[in-house]
């Protein structure tokens, strides 16, 4: 198995750090778990913003399904992750702050409601279809060339399909009973089909401090895009936003306490595509920054 890639900055010059005040040991480490068909090297950016305005903060960002491996089953994944993530905890005894990105959110919050001891102070899923996903995209066509939207369902909800990544938070309204039959991941990480662990999957995602929800119109590829801020399509592909959101309603996962607390935070940027979140300074500036001290 890969370890996990620790980046780590320049040494900051004594006289620099006396002058600004900055205790390089005051910040909580950053993990950062990447998204669909990308990896470490995509996050150098990201790398960079953090340790402009945080110096000598450790980012780590986790080397495992990379690039055409992200397509491996989610709970796959999951299960990988969940090691590397677990010895950086460790490690971490004033905890750690969790930064994922598209397909990487879905797998953060999954790691979050099977850890009982996680130790996240807050978790910022960027541009991630946090409700599921339900478009036609040059990610699909990668994926499925000779499907569309509205016949993806066929491959995607049988056992099959639910081999693939994207097919499991494939969430199609026009065929709900399909989804919530076959789905294997999202139907119980959103609590759609109950399950005996909800409970216990619950009171583990309600340990973290934060949650940062950063999305947007001209994303591109999280369709439909509010469902990075967990609204997605009804029947009639009308968007019902998050506080209408049976999953939000029952309360099925702790949305709905955590947002109570006040500790959900949603960030909304125009004119950013999907493959720029990780590296555009003003979204950085706005929505990351200030939750990662």
């Amino acid at each position: 198995m890969k370890t996990p890639q620790m980046i780590r900055d320049s040494p900051v010059p004594l006289l620099l750090l006396l002058l600004t005040g900055v205790c390089i040991n005051g910040y909580k480490p950053v993990i950062i778990v990447h998204g669909l068909f990308d990896g470490p090297k995509e996050f150098k950016t990201m790398f960079s913003y953090i340790n402009k305005v945080h110096p000598g903060t450790e980012v780590k960002v986790i080397d495992l399904y990379d690039n055409l491996s992200s397509l491996k089953p989610m709970w796959r994944q999951v299960e990988g992750f969940s090691k590397a993530f677990d010895d950086i905890v460790q490690k971490a005894p004033d905890g750690v702050h969790l930064l994922c990105f598209s397909q990487g959110g879905l797998i953060c919050r999954a790691l979050l409601s099977m850890a009982p001891d996680h130790k996240v102070h807050t978790f910022i899923s960027l541009s991630s279809p946090q409700a599921g996903q339900y478009g036609n995209t040059e990610y699909l066509k990668r994926v499925f060339p000779d499907y569309v939207k509205k016949t993806v369902f066929h491959i995607c909800y049988n056992r099959v399909g639910q081999k693939v990544s994207i097919c499991d938070y494939w969430n199609d309204p026009h065929h709900r009973s399909r989804y919530l039959q076959s789905n294997s991941f999202l139907a119980l990480l959103n609590g759609d089909r109950p399950h005996g662990k909800m409970k216990a999957w619950r009171e583990n995602f309600l340990r973290i401090k934060k949650l940062v929800l950063i999305g947007g119109p001209d994303d591109g590829v999280i369709t439909p895009w509010q469902s990075s801020h967990f609204g997605f399509y009804d029947s009639n592909e009308t968007i019902v936003e998050m506080r209408n959101q049976e999953f939000y309603r029952n309360d099925t996962f702790g949305l709905k306490m955590l947002n109570a607390r006040g500790d959900v935070s949603m960030c909304l940027h125009s004119g950013v595509k999907h493959v720029q979140w990780h590296s555009n300074y003003t979204v950085f500036r706005s929505c990351i920054e200030k939750w990662l001290t």
